[in-house]
């Protein structure tokens, strides 16, 4: 029971093929108390309840900084404390660069980097108050690579500002004791790319993956579950590469 009464908050987690759902499913059977916060219409509090009776949904819009801040009030009424925050809500579009527009760029940087700013900054001064909590980004190996498998090149430039984010958390507040990390997922099994990917480029994709198959969303959730328990106390501002191989550097 790596994280026996700890209480982690789970943003964009309430998609059931997802790697925050998986996460949120792998932080409670190892005893934390999960919140999966979501948009409306994805329905957070259904999700929580397939977790078991001990878990909470929370409606909130991570680009909106005072929904956040609720979110997290939120929890506190329930719990009394926050102990992880995985930022974990974002989207992707399939753009070249000079494709992308203004309503393109905004959204996908508002999701991807505002909403992990404003998370952050929701969750922080308990975490403070606490002298203790981990923070886990989601980023993406299109960040490190110039580009993804689906993703244009605004989705690159958020997920690598939320490397640059995560890592200036993590000086801000490792005096605090306060640990904050990220993961790049690489190619993964969700419902965002589904079908999206023909058989003929899938197979040059594998030829270029080490462990020649894509990612589950359990390989991501258990390296998230490392790095907000007690087995990474002393890691914080790394970059934890999830891809089969795909980014040997």
């Amino acid at each position: 029971m790596l994280l026996k009464d700890k209480v982690a908050v789970i943003t964009g987690a309430a998609g059931p093929n997802g790697l925050g759902f998986a996460t949120a499913r792998a932080m409670a059977e190892h005893g934390a108390r999960v919140v999966v916060v979501d948009l409306a219409r994805a329905e957070p509090q259904r999700a929580a309840a397939h977790l078991g009776e001990a878990h909470l949904g929370v409606v909130a819009d991570v680009t909106d900084k005072a929904a956040c801040q609720a979110a997290a009030q939120a929890v506190l009424e329930r719990y009394g404390r926050i102990d992880i925050l995985v930022n974990n809500a974002g989207i992707t579009q399939p753009r070249k660069t000079l494709d992308i527009s203004p309503e393109d760029y905004d959204a996908v940087l508002d999701v991807n980097l505002r909403g992990t700013l404003y998370m952050s900054q929701a969750v922080l001064p308990t975490m403070r108050a606490q002298r203790g909590g981990a923070i886990v980004c989601i980023s993406s190996v299109s960040a490190q690579r110039g580009g993804g498998i689906l993703g244009g090149p605004h989705y690159s430039a958020a997920k690598a500002g939320v490397l640059g984010l995560a890592r200036a958390m993590a000086r801000e507040y490792g005096i605090e004791g306060i640990r904050v990390n990220s993961v790049t997922p690489g190619l993964i099994a969700t419902d965002i790319n589904k079908g999206l990917i023909p058989d003929d480029r899938m197979k040059g994709i594998l030829e270029q993956i080490p462990l020649n198959r894509i990612g589950e969303p359990n390989d991501v959730a258990g390296c998230v579950l490392f790095l907000a328990s007690d087995l990474a106390k002393y890691v914080t501002g790394v970059t934890l590469d999830v891809n089969g191989g795909m980014l040997i550097h």
